[in-house]
């Protein structure tokens, strides 16, 4: 009796399965695309020193900020702008507006000796510069051509092999 019972449970919940309706609302379904743009990180005060945090301010205060070249606001920002604008709002340093005069700006450190707010410099082109700002880990604050403000990581393969230099802007 119990075999016949779980039998018929079983051909009811598997002709459910097969209706047309379910099969029309599956062919309905649009692939999941990726966002283009990450969220904010989340950042706590434990473990984060001063520079760090100004630095998480300035990207929450930047984040979704699309590119545009020669853009210096909230509406449209190139990379060697949001760098200024970085350092000027967040330490009260001035640093060039340019990428190649930003080349020229305080000393330059190894890589190996990155720290938070060091300035970095790649060459993307042959006649093309980019900059950032090293935030912690790897990781660093820059606007992106295709992504917009955003934090990157200098360890993946595209960052890596268009690094250039680093120079140590803060005291």
């Amino acid at each position: 009796m119990k075999l016949s019972s779980l039998l018929l449970t079983l051909l009811v919940v598997m002709s459910g399965c097969s209706t047309k309706g379910a099969h029309t609302y599956k062919a309905s379904l649009k692939p999941f695309k990726k966002p283009i743009k990450k969220e904010p990180v989340s950042y706590t005060l434990k473990n984060r020193n001063a520079i760090t945090l100004s630095l998480y301010d300035e990207y929450l205060k930047w984040y979704a900020t699309p590119y545009r070249l020669g853009g210096n606001s909230l509406s449209g920002v190139d990379c060697s702008s949001l760098v200024q604008s970085i350092y000027r709002d967040a330490f009260g340093v001035r640093v060039p507006r340019t990428t190649k005069q930003q080349a020229k700006t305080g000393y330059k450190i190894d890589k190996k000796s990155l720290r938070e707010g060091d300035l970095l410099l790649f060459k993307t082109g042959y006649n093309t510069r980019h900059s950032g700002i090293y935030l912690e880990r790897g990781n660093f604050i820059n606007a992106s051509t295709k992504h917009g403000v955003t934090i990157s990581n200098i360890n993946n393969p595209y960052w890596r092999s268009k690094y250039w230099q680093s120079r140590r802007v803060l005291p």
